[in-house]
């Protein structure tokens, strides 16, 4: 079979990236033939497995007439961006006609059998026009909703196109519940299909005896994803024995706050910038304790690597978080209440204080218990959690129901 993936941004650096990534490799794996679409920044070479380089056609950004950052489907990317609730009538006019032209080529070119694109927002609105009788389905990332909720003026350009796609693939039960009630889609079909991890990358290695009790994040530096806050609780805390270790990147003013006052905090903040795969595992490896403070996920992804690398856990009590984790020994886990935002991922600086002093005895408790017991006990309660998570098991419900089974 020939599938065509489409992405609207670079494929890789995100979570969407990673997951179309894997479902290039499973795609290949079974035999079938995969062709892609994905918009990439002018300067950027992506490197992408599964697929023949003749096979990928790239909407790029930074030159006539799309001579604007490529949208991302975040406010803050870990690569030069632009918002779509930013954009101007004009520049929006330039994006939909860029990706009609190359999808509507990549369909008279290669006849795909099956699309499978990213995102419930405007390239798979305009996938779903160019292709209307091709089988379709499409993965729902979150960020999606969050653009579908912060940007009304595109909602009509999205809406009515997307209840068309065939199969929406959604990551948690609680998203699903979001796509029918925000797009109207009949949940006969939406598909719960989760995501996956590496499972061949990420073990759980003897950790070492503290001290250092080593704390790790890993993802973009924003403010959405809580990097902010988790600085301000973690400078509080009196405890030379800590070190707080930062994997990603991001861009813009969020990002260099972020820089500037992990700075500020001293060698006790370890940045380790954009990191790979192997990088990740080997980091989470030696953590005690990950922690995801985040105010707005779908199915956090990195939650699962850092389970499966044995690290007790500090999570928002986000749906997604609490569906992966909620069964899990609540000396192994820890959930934060969701602060009451004013916005979607926004804290006025009293809630963000509050946010910050809950963060803090959360990290003072946990390391209490990586004092006592310095390596997890749930080896039998990680597997019976991870093993649904594999790429190999997210690809086979994803095939339930299509021709490609």
């Amino acid at each position: 079979m020939k599938i065509l993936h489409i992405l609207s941004q670079h494929p890789e650096s995100t979570g969407s990236g990673y997951y179309l990534q894997n479902m290039l490799r499973q795609a290949a794996r079974h035999g079938h033939r995969n062709m892609l679409i994905a918009g990439i920044s002018q300067d950027w070479a992506p490197q992408i497995d599964g697929v023949d380089a003749r096979d990928c056609r790239f909407v790029r950004f930074t030159q006539p007439p799309l001579d604007f950052p490529i949208p991302g489907m975040s406010d803050v990317m870990p690569y030069p961006s632009s918002r779509f609730a930013k954009l101007t009538a004009e520049q929006l006019n330039a994006y939909r006609q860029a990706f009609r032209k190359v999808i509507g080529e990549a369909l008279d070119a290669c006849a795909p059998d099956i699309i499978h694109s990213h995102h419930l927002w405007l390239v798979s609105a305009i996938t779903r026009q160019l292709a209307p009788e091709i089988p379709m389905m499409t993965s729902c990332h979150s960020t999606d909703l969050r653009q579908y909720q912060l940007c009304p003026h595109l909602q009509e350009q999205v809406h009515t196109p997307c209840r068309q796609i065939d199969r929406i693939l959604a990551l948690s039960r609680d998203q699903a519940k979001m796509i029918e009630t925000l797009y109207g889609i009949d949940p006969g079909r939406i598909e719960v299909v989760g995501g996956g991890f590496a499972t061949e990358l990420f073990s759980c290695p003897v950790k070492e005896t503290p001290p250092p009790i080593r704390l790790l994040y890993a993802g973009k530096l924003s403010f959405a994803k809580g990097v902010d806050s988790l600085l301000q609780a973690f400078a509080r805390i009196a405890d030379r024995h800590l070190e707080l270790h930062l994997a990603g990147s991001g861009s813009g003013s969020e990002a260099a706050h972020c820089l500037r006052f992990a700075e500020r905090i001293g060698p006790s903040v370890v940045l380790h910038g954009r990191v790979d795969q192997s990088h990740l595992a080997q980091l989470m490896g030696q953590a005690h304790i990950f922690i995801l403070p985040s105010l707005y996920e779908g199915l956090p992804l990195v939650l699962l690597e850092a389970l499966a690398s044995g690290c007790r856990i500090i999570t928002t009590a986000l749906p997604g978080c609490l569906e992966l984790l909620d069964q899990v020994d609540r000396t192994q886990v820890s959930f934060i209440p969701l602060p009451v935002t004013h916005t979607i991922d926004r804290l006025t600086p009293v809630e963000q204080e509050s946010f910050a002093c809950d963060l803090a005895r959360s990290i003072s408790a946990m390391a209490d218990l990586v004092r006592d017991t310095p390596n997890p006990t749930n080896a039998a309660e990680r597997t019976t959690i991870t093993r649904h998570y594999t790429w190999e098991a997210v690809y086979t419900r994803i095939l339930k129901g299509t021709e490609l089974a």
